[in-house]
C-alpha cells in the first residue's frame, strides 16, 4: 500500500482449490486460507489483480474436488493462469499414487478451467475501456512499421498496450506515460496517449 513501485499485479500459485487435493500435493494452505491472503492483499490493493499455477487431474482428483477449484477461480476472479494436466516426476511422492482418472476427463476439466479463465480476462479488459492508465513504454508493438509507428507498453496489472506512437514514438520507449483506453481486445488493449509532453519532460 505504501511503495509506489509496486504494481497492482500477482502472482500467487495456488495448485488447486480442494483441501484434500492440497492436502495430497503437500502445500501446507487450505483453499480458505488462500483466499484470506486474497482479501487482505485486496483491502490494501483494491486494483489488484492475480494470475496463479493450476494442476488438473492430480491422482484422486474427483468430479467434487475439480468442481472445489472451479469455485476457488470464480471467487477470486483470476486474471491469467499457468494451467496444466499433471504429469508424474520420477522421484516425487506423486509419482507412487494411483492415477485411475481417464486422460479424456482430465483433458475436458483443463478446457473448462481454461474457458473460465479466459472469460474472466475479456471481463476485466472489458471493464479497462474508457479509464486513464498509467502505463510503461517497452518498445515498438508487433504490428509496428516504419509508416505506422506503433508502440506497446503494459499497465500497473500487466495488461499489454499498443498504441499510435506518432513522432515522438522512439522517445517515449522507457517513458511512463498516461494512456486512455479505447477498445479491448482478447489478449490485449489499444489506446490513445494522453501525455507525450508529460512524460518527455517539456
Amino acid at each position: 500500500a505504501k511503495i509506489p513501485k509496486l504494481v497492482n499485479h500477482l502472482h500467487l500459485p495456488v495448485q488447486h482449490g480442494s483441501d484434500r487435493i492440497l492436502m495430497a500435493m503437500k502445500r501446507g494452505y487450505t483453499a480458505m486460507e488462500f483466499k484470506s491472503t486474497v482479501r487482505k492483499l485486496r483491502a490494501i490493493r483494491p486494483e489488484l489483480v492475480m494470475s496463479s499455477d493450476f494442476i488438473v487431474g492430480f491422482p484422486g482428483e474427483t468430479d467434487e474436488d475439480f468442481d472445489k477449484m472451479m469455485k476457488l477461480i470464480t471467487d477470486v476472479g483470476f486474471d491469467t493462469s499457468f494451467s496444466f494436466i499433471f504429469s508424474p516426476r520420477p522421484g516425487t511422492p506423486a509419482a507412487n499414487l494411483v492415477d485411475d482418472t481417464p486422460y479424456a476427463v482430465k483433458l475436458k476439466r483443463l478446457q473448462h478451467l481454461q474457458a473460465t479463465i479466459e472469460e474472466n480476462v475479456r471481463r476485466i479488459s472489458a471493464s479497462r475501456e474508457g479509464t486513464v492508465q498509467r502505463i510503461l513504454v517497452e518498445g515498438a508493438s508487433r504490428r509496428s512499421s516504419t509508416e505506422v509507428p506503433e508502440l506497446m507498453g503494459r499497465t500497473e496489472c500487466n495488461r499489454i498496450v499498443n498504441f499510435p506512437g506518432g513522432p515522438l514514438a522512439e522517445r517515449l520507449v522507457g517513458q511512463m506515460v498516461d494512456v486512455r483506453i479505447t477498445e479491448a481486445r482478447p489478449h490485449s488493449l489499444r489506446a490513445e496517449v494522453l501525455t507525450h509532453e508529460s512524460a518527455l519532460g517539456a
